[in-house]
């Protein structure tokens, strides 16, 4: 005969297995201090540098990356929408 493709069995109670509390795991030494702290004071200082450059030369190498490749995209779409639009000679 023909089978039910579901189970008709409930799930079990996702609350009925116990639970391990975070306490009860070992801490392990390569998870490291938390550096969160000294990165919120760091980024908090007023020192009137723009957040996203705050980290130095890393920083402005991507900006000014991602500043180009904008711009560079950009242009490239101008110029591809101006050649679309122009009549094809035969």
């Amino acid at each position: 005969g023909l089978r039910p493709l579901v189970s008709t069995e409930a799930p079990p109670i996702i609350f009925a297995t116990p639970t391990k509390l975070s306490s009860d795991f070992p801490v392990y030494d390569y998870a490291g201090k938390n550096k969160v702290p000294e990165l919120q004071k760091f980024f908090q200082k007023s020192d009137g540098v723009p957040i996203h450059l705050k980290r130095g030369l890393p920083d402005q190498m991507l900006y000014r990356t991602t500043m180009a490749l904008t711009l560079g995209g950009t242009i490239y779409c101008l110029i591809a929408l101006y050649m679309a639009s122009q009549p094809r000679n035969k």
